[in-house]
This record gives C-alpha cells, sequence and structure tokens, in this order.
C-alpha cells in the first residue's frame, strides 16, 4: 500500500509551536515512529505553507496513492481551491486535525475541505494520523 500524508501551513512549526495544544514531538520524529511501525507500507510526506503547492500535492498524488492523509490546518477552514481540488481527485483523503478543532476558536469549527474527504479525525493528537492509516488499510481490504 502507498500512503502519503499531506500537512498544510505551520506544521512545520510542530514541536516548537504552542506545545499545549500540538505536543512536543516534530513530524518528522513521528513520521519515521509511524515508517518503522509499519514498515510493510510505502510512505510519503509533504508540506507546505503555500495553498496552490498543497493543491498540486493533491492533484500529483491522484492515482498514484492508495490512499491520502491530509492535515490543512488553517486552510480546512478557508480553502475552496484545496476543497475543490480534494472533490476532483478519486484518490480517498481522510482529513486529520492534531487538535480538537470543535474546542477551539469558533471559526475553526468548520471545515471547507471535509465535505470531500471521506472522514475527518480531530482531537487526538498525532495518533490522529494512525487513526486515518487504520481507515485507509481497513477499507484497501
Amino acid at each position: 500500500m502507498k500512503v502519503i500524508i499531506l500537512n498544510g501551513p505551520n506544521l512545520n512549526l510542530l514541536g516548537k509551536r504552542e506545545p499545549e495544544v500540538y505536543g512536543s514531538e516534530s513530524f518528522e520524529q513521528y513520521f519515521e515512529t509511524l515508517k518503522s511501525k509499519y514498515a510493510d507500507i510505502s510512505f510519503t510526506y509533504k508540506q507546505s505553507n503555500v495553498e496552490g503547492e498543497l493543491v498540486n500535492f493533491l492533484q500529483e498524488a491522484d492515482g498514484q496513492f492508495d490512499g491520502i492523509i491530509m492535515n490543512p490546518a488553517a486552510y480546512s477552514h478557508t480553502s475552496v481551491a484545496l476543497s475543490d481540488a480534494i472533490a476532483a481527485i478519486s484518490t480517498k483523503v481522510v482529513e486529520v486535525h492534531i487538535s480538537n478543532i470543535y474546542a477551539r476558536e469558533d471559526y475553526r469549527h468548520t471545515s471547507l475541505t471535509a465535505k470531500n474527504c471521506i472522514g475527518v479525525i480531530s482531537g487526538f493528537g498525532l495518533f490522529g494520523y494512525e487513526m486515518a492509516l487504520s481507515y485507509l488499510l481497513r477499507s484497501a481490504k
């Protein structure tokens, strides 16, 4: 199975940015743990702070991967472009949020991208990525 993880803006700062909300582990550290735990899965990881790059990543991933795990971060609340890109591809996308977006500011309670994803996982920290992977593995059978 081939899975790509796409992270949006400011997630390159995990481990440094608001550790009380996002934890103290960098995504790169977590990604290495995930790869070693699921050695039979081919993982790719990309992060960008640029909306258009994330759109390009989605389009490029379509048909090349068995599943996409995406944390659009703040763009989930604002990006019609990402929502449209997810709708335009056939590869399943699972949306992940590290924090519980429903326990935060009101503007974070709406995700424009969620309606085009197979599901949304929110509030379980970095473990949410593994939860998304678990779904993709089960749905591939």
